[in-house]
């Protein structure tokens, strides 16, 4: 008997086995599946194993939106698969490659679909269809199940006033399967455990007949599933350093106000899921008008159906926020780029201390709401003009006591509250701000002030205030390539590597987001960004190469 294809749909599991909150193992053509079903009520179809050390993840930990493995900690995304954090590197964001093999699910006629290989449609059973399908108890058989399918009766043998009967076979291996059954109609509550007692016996005795057959056979070879090696880069954090086609197309499926002069948008994809994101993470939008703009993602771990995004209307604007309020309508079409992170969170701290001035609550939130679903402790204090400048409002609410609102505190009054709010260092205390310059500004040098070390403050800024000095000029080696270039005055690093096809990965473009950083094996970096803290600027072995300057002749990066 041949092996059944892989290139069909197969039921895994009842719809009652995608419990909330349990991970359901499953085999299909020899092949381990996890499968479990997230808050958001999507049910994930993975293969069974951590990419970290193969173990399997039905024995992990169904956490709502993320799935966690029980040996190391690693946690991946409701839908995508994507890792989301690595406590052994908790300080890094996950290389959005580190992502589990997953397969489509569909949940029909009560039970849950897969598929593992080919690009087909679901054939739908059109006496099943209609919404009056109930499940019956799937059994274990020890038979190959080519040998069960073809001794299965047909459904009208056991046709009844509680509806006809479809038999559905989950080939797990070579000389195991699953039978599954589903009745046309659902009968009266006061039936339906006689019905269930009733298919339950003659299925019972169907396998006992079935199986002292499949006794007398050549026991067939088990099936092999091809798993492919995971991609796990060596470089476990951090986004790609060259460019790559990751732009893509998404809809926005809502629009809002969320709080004065600021309109939040729902951007749902159009052609292939959303990659995975993580708090902290932002996403360039490619505008209609022809300008790029950076936005933070408000989405917290595991939140993959859509993206939330929010814009404040600036008085200066340059075209981007004015056009995304004025001229973008539920309904149109953007293009955005893959999340890239490097404001991550820590998930491994004693206590988190979250500062928001504004629109930068944007990021925040996803580390609050992610931090609140894992059960660790946090406070987000949000400083902002008025109670009318508070975004995401019913978010905040569902945060409880956790969220403390600062309303229209001066320059002076909100730099009290922050250091209060941060009061004396301890050990594995950390604190993640964003806002306007002057706040961030105002917070580091409150930080400092009292004795927080430099890697426990974590900032974001969303523009660069300083003036940047291009006059000098310089060269550069890539210590990879071999390749040396002069740098003239008025040209930046990133736009002289990109003139010489070496393709960096760059976001804002001044000196805020970190995004193009590189290494520094040997020279003396000016720094005119705003990313990296004081720490950082004074072991000069990283540059951002978008803005910042060589003091010496030579700097040789690590590319």
């Amino acid at each position: 008997m041949s092996p059944p294809p892989e290139s069909a749909w197969y039921p895994v599991a009842r719809s009652d086995d995608a419990a909330f909150r349990h991970v359901h193992q499953a085999k299909l053509l020899g092949r381990e599946l996890a499968v479990w079903r997230a808050d958001d009520g999507f049910v994930n179809v993975w293969e069974n194993r951590c990419l970290h050390r193969g173990v399997r993840l039905s024995v992990g930990m169904n956490e709502g939106m993320e799935l966690k493995c029980l040996y190391h900690g690693w946690r991946y995304a409701n839908r995508t698969g994507g890792c989301t954090y690595i406590p052994a590197h908790p300080a890094d964001s996950p290389a959005r490659t580190i992502c589990n093999a997953t397969f489509p699910a569909l949940e029909r006629y009560g039970l849950v679909w897969t598929c593992l290989d080919g690009d087909i449609d679901f054939a739908p059973v059109d006496l099943l269809e209609g919404g009056g399908s109930f499940p019956l108890r799937a059994l274990p058989f020890a038979a190959p199940p080519e040998l069960v399918r073809r001794h299965l009766p047909a459904g009208d043998d056991h046709a009844g006033e509680d509806g006809t009967p479809r038999w559905f076979v989950q080939p797990v291996d070579a000389d195991a399967c699953v039978v599954y059954g589903v009745l046309t109609d659902t009968p009266a509550p006061d039936r339906r455990i006689a019905v269930l007692r009733r298919h339950a016996r003659r299925l019972e005795d169907l396998r006992a007949e079935v199986e002292e057959i499949a006794a007398t056979l050549p026991r067939p070879a088990p099936l092999v599933a091809a798993m492919e090696q995971a991609d796990v880069p060596v470089d476990i954090g951090g986004p790609a350093r060259t460019v790559g086609g990751t732009d893509q197309r998404v809809v926005v499926a809502r629009k809002w106000e969320t709080a004065a002069e600021v309109v939040a948008f729902e951007l749902a994809p159009i052609d292939e899921p959303l990659p995975t994101v993580q708090p902290g993470a932002h996403i360039d939008v490619r505008l209609p008008n022809g300008s790029t703009r950076q936005y933070s993602l408000t989405n917290p771990a595991g939140d993959q159906a859509r993206y939330v995004i929010a814009v404040k209307r600036e008085p200066d604007s340059r075209g981007g926020s004015i056009h995304l309020h004025d001229e973008v309508h539920e309904g149109d079409e953007l293009v955005i780029s893959a999340p890239r992170n490097n404001f991550g969170l820590r998930r491994d701290a004693v206590e988190t201390t979250l500062i928001a001035g504004g629109i930068g609550i944007t990021p925040l939130l996803s580390m609050a709401e992610t931090l609140a679903a894992d059960g660790l402790p946090f406070v987000l204090h949000c400083f902002v003009r008025s109670a009318d400048h508070l975004c995401f409002s019913e978010r905040l609410d569902g945060l409880g006591d956790a969220v403390v609102r600062h309303i229209g505190l001066d320059p002076a009054g909100t730099a009290a509250q922050i250091r209060r709010a941060l009061g004396a260092h301890r050990v594995a205390r950390h604190v993640y701000i964003c806002g306007p310059g002057p706040m961030l500004d105002a917070a580091r040098r409150v930080a400092g002030e009292i004795g927080w070390p430099d890697e426990a403050v974590h900032f974001e800024y969303f523009a660069n205030p300083n003036e940047i000095d291009r006059s000098n000029g310089f060269e550069i080696s890539l210590a990879r390539s071999g390749l040396t270039l002069e740098v003239p005055a008025g040209q930046s690093i990133l736009e002289v590597l990109r003139a010489n096809g070496v393709g960096l990965i760059s976001s804002c473009e001044q000196g805020a987001c970190g995004t193009c950083i590189v290494d520094v094996i040997d020279g003396d970096p000016i720094h005119h960004d705003v990313f990296l803290n004081a720490t950082e600027r004074a072991a000069g072995d990283r540059i951002v190469t978008c803005v910042s300057r060589s003091a010496s002749g030579r700097l040789v990066l690590d590319l």
